[in-house]
């Protein structure tokens, strides 16, 4: 005849059986959240760095393209006209450009200087996983704008 079984030993076998399923599902837990932390750590640094070089592009394209704008043909200037040189207006543009050690280019379109800037941003994190660059561009324009052109 079997013996008795009590049911503490029941819950003792119970419980071994639930032990061994679980055994390792910290290691995982840690391994998930070890890669999501490594995600957002090259998030932030990576990240802020794009924002930043996006910033001193939009900044090296603003002054390019006013720099550019301020360039007037003498011509029309005697006629009484104020009306971009385009040729001095790229000229000068590129010319500010390669002076801040920036890459672009100047468009002119119609009155309007139009620079655009592209730069590429060396990355911390996130080249630790093969991501080695970050492209960035931005593009500003200005026209040389005269006189009272609305009511403040």
């Amino acid at each position: 005849m079997p013996a008795p079984v009590e049911a503490a030993d029941v819950r003792a076998a119970a419980s071994s059986r639930q032990t061994g399923m679980e055994r390792g599902s910290i290691a995982v837990f840690l391994a998930v959240l070890g890669v999501a932390l490594f995600a957002l750590l090259g998030l932030v640094v990576d990240g802020g760095r794009a924002i930043a070089a996006r910033s001193g592009a939009m900044d090296d394209a603003a002054q390019a393209a006013r720099v550019g704008a301020g360039q007037l043909s003498v011509d029309s200037l005697r006629s009484g006209q104020m009306l971009l040189d385009p040729s001095a207006a790229t000229r000068a543009a590129d010319e500010y450009l390669h002076r801040v050690g920036a890459i672009g280019t100047a468009t002119i379109v119609g009155q309007t200087v139009v620079v655009h800037v592209h730069r590429t941003e060396r990355t911390v994190i996130l080249g630790l996983v093969g991501v080695n660059t970050m492209a960035v561009s931005a593009s500003a324009s200005a026209a040389n704008v005269h006189g009272v052109t609305r009511q403040d």
